[in-house]
């Protein structure tokens, strides 16, 4: 999908971050004191029956965390946070046993080594993510209902029950199997958002093979950029797709790929267009006909469960790899006692396999809900569609990128009266931050008694460092606060602890999710260098944050496109939830480049909306708004018109890359072209380089 109609973008990568206030301090929080009353407060009868609510009572009887404090739930969740970052063994434990978790030989301890990188969880154990994902299955109270719920852009959802899921994977895994797939090899799914990826991937997961998964969408070098470097064994493939009612064929990309990768053994066929199997390749119907009891293979506690993408902006991508069970147990935290999901919920989230959404979204099994999988344009056939897939499909728990919120409210979507969303209690968002008049717009047009959950956290971790939390409330443009487990801290550049000021986003703990290895990274020198450089031993995320003295969060942006103009920092997040407020402005992208002068040059790049003309009164009213809203320091030096503003494969802004263009490199130096939905785009600004003067 090209930018000139990336409106709302498809996905976004969730190493963006949600939720941002600002102020002529260069966007720091407002402090205690100041700070108005929260915009939703649950009530007592949902904090009584959260989920989270009954673990910590649980875990005070059974593993010394401090007593629940009656009728004051933030001091209730401060004490349960911080007792679960001091001691972390504990803590980890507790989730273990809390959900159950099916350990085929047991543990010797459960944190062997804290050191980043390098933690070692739960030496010795044995277990299977699969088994844990098919777990509600068993329950023959359970077999009929819908394991998942499929919704193309027809809006028919068609459900998949859990024991027709778990016969298919069964049958799967057998084939897989026999193809000869073992545990460590890969297997990768060029598939869109559709049962069969499930399925696949959960196969995949109970052999003890690993997953990696691309999007229908990337074009073949794109793909290979990220399955070349992974030697997959075994390559599920569909012939086209649907998106913005139009069918996209993709047997040639699909030749392309088998001929690119020698080491596939088959190559499985999915008619999602209804054409026959190409020569030399399998069934998908043969493969998955059997009745046959899944055999689910324990593997050790860090042994590969999936293959996870960088976007690759300025050359391969990185190739994350996370571990059966780190994701299993940060998926139970995050999934069952963040989002508060359970057996009677629905779970839906916009996403493709190509974003690790998809992921997090698959682990809804984990918790016994019902998974909503959407494959199609979140705009069709109007800019409300994702809404009516929520009511069709009675969706409790509907997570969303922040551009797609903010589509709605700019196009005038009422969602509280034109949809029965009476089921839905958390709307959550990610990937971009979500501005305070997005906050506004869900509490006034969706419910005023609606969960909003902005999240924080990334591909690297697949999950989450900031974000839900059911029993606290919200605040506008704020995440509720860092998550359990996480020892989230704000630093300066000496590493010292910063509250209600603007500092790098650091996690000082290790979490289980976070990757055992970069694939084709033998000594670990990438992934050191990736987080660790920075700061030895303390994981940096690369975000501007602010921890508030209530212990809320706020993101600002990356931080490697901070602006920083006169001293004072300023995350261009903040600047978009300025300047896109106007209706005249469709997206945006702000540069703050270093000149070999001493100079700062900072451009703001905007991408009108139709019938808008970018004349000296628009200008003005850009600058006036920053000014005013922000910082008289951070008011652009230039405001230019732009045919779109280009974004990664996911959806984020391509601001890095950008920036390198305006400072002089060369567009096949400054991105990997693989990466990017329209590289002539960034031709744009190369060419307004070149015509600057040095």
């Amino acid at each position: 999908m090209t930018a000139a109609h990336h409106t709302p973008s498809p996905e976004e990568a969730a190493t963006g971050t949600t939720g941002t206030t600002a102020a002529d301090t260069g966007g720091a929080a407002p402090t205690e004191g100041t700070a108005p009353e929260p915009l939703w407060r649950p009530g007592p009868e949902r904090v009584d029956g959260a989920r989270i609510t009954a673990f910590h009572a649980w875990a005070a009887r059974q593993h010394g965390a401090p007593a629940p404090v009656p009728g004051d739930p933030e001091a209730d969740y401060a004490a349960l946070h911080a007792w679960s970052v001091r001691e972390l063994p504990a803590f980890w434990q507790a989730v273990t046993e809390w959900f159950d978790v099916r350990f085929g030989s047991p543990y010797e301890t459960v944190l062997a080594d804290r050191a980043m990188p390098g933690a070692r969880w739960f030496p010795g154990a044995t277990l299977n993510y699969a088994e844990h994902a098919l777990r509600a299955a068993e329950d023959p109270a359970r077999a009929d209902e819908p394991a998942l719920l499929h919704v193309d852009e027809r809006h028919r959802p068609e459900p998949v029950t859990w024991a027709e899921l778990r016969r298919q994977v069964g049958s799967l895994a057998a084939e897989l199997r026999r193809l000869g797939v073992r545990p460590g090899d890969r297997v990768s799914g060029y598939l869109p958002n559709i049962p069969q990826a499930a399925v696949a991937f959960l196969a995949t997961a109970a052999v003890g093979a690993v997953w990696t998964s691309c999007a229908p969408d990337f074009g073949a070098r794109s793909v290979l950029d990220r399955f070349q470097q992974v030697e997959p064994t075994v390559l599920f493939t569909v012939d086209g797709y649907r998106y913005g009612g139009k069918e996209h064929d993709r047997t040639a990309t699909v030749a392309e790929l088998r001929r690119e990768l020698p080491g596939l053994r088959a190559v499985v066929h999915v008619p999602l267009l209804g054409t026959p199997a190409p020569d030399g390749a399998l069934e998908w119907s043969a493969l998955t006909a059997a009745d046959t009891e899944p055999e689910f293979t324990r593997v050790p506690f860090d042994h590969p469960l999936w293959v996870l993408y960088s976007s690759g902006t300025t050359g391969l991508p990185k190739a994350i790899v996370q571990s059966q069970g780190g994701i299993l147990v940060e998926h139970l935290k995050q999934l069952g006692l963040h989002c508060d999901l359970g057996p009677g919920d629905r779970f839906f989230w916009y996403t493709s396999t190509g974003w690790m959404m998809w992921n997090f979204l698959v682990s809804g099994l984990l918790a016994g809900c019902t998974v909503v999988l959407y494959d199609g344009s979140p705009g069709h056939p109007d800019t409300g569609a994702q809404w009516r897939v929520a009511e069709l499909t009675g969706a409790t728990v509907y997570g969303t990128s922040a551009a797609y919120v903010m589509a709605c409210r700019k196009a005038g979507v009422q969602p509280r009266r034109d949809h029965d969303l009476s089921r839905l209690k958390c709307v959550a968002t990610t990937g971009s931050p979500l501005p305070p008049d997005g906050f506004r717009w869900l509490h006034d047009a969706v419910s005023d008694d609606l969960w909003t959950a902005s999240v924080s956290g990334g591909t690297d971790v697949c999950s989450c460092f900031a974000g839900a939390v059911p029993t606290l409330p919200v605040h506008t443009g704020e995440l509720q606060a860092p998550c359990l487990g996480t020892d989230l801290r704000s630093w300066d550049p000496a590493g010292n602890d910063l509250t209600d000021e603007v500092g790098e986003l650091v996690v000082v703990n290790p979490m289980p999710s976070m990757p055992i290895r970069f694939w084709n990274d033998p000594d670990g020198e990438r992934y050191r260098e990736s987080y660790f450089d920075t700061y030895p031993g303390v994981w940096r995320h690369g975000d501007w944050t602010t921890l508030t003295s209530r212990n809320t969060v706020v993101i600002h942006g990356r931080s490697d496109s901070t602006l920083n103009r006169q001293g004072v920092r300023m995350g261009s997040a903040d600047i978009y939830e300025a300047v896109e407020r106007l209706p005249e402005i469709r997206e945006s992208l702000v540069i703050g480049v270093e000149q070999r002068d001493g100079g700062y040059w900072m451009p703001l790049f905007v991408h009108l909306a139709p019938g808008a003309t970018l004349d000296d009164t628009l200008r003005d009213r850009i600058r006036t708004t920053i000014r005013q809203s922000l910082s008289p320091r951070h008011v652009p030096d230039e405001v230019i018109e732009v045919p779109a503003v280009p974004h990664t494969l996911t959806g984020k802004r391509l601001e890095v890359p950008v920036k390198r263009l305006l400072q002089g490199t060369r567009l096949e130096k400054a991105v990997n072209p693989g990466s990017v939905d329209d590289v002539e785009l960034l031709r744009f600004y190369a060419d307004l380089a070149a015509g600057r003067p040095a």
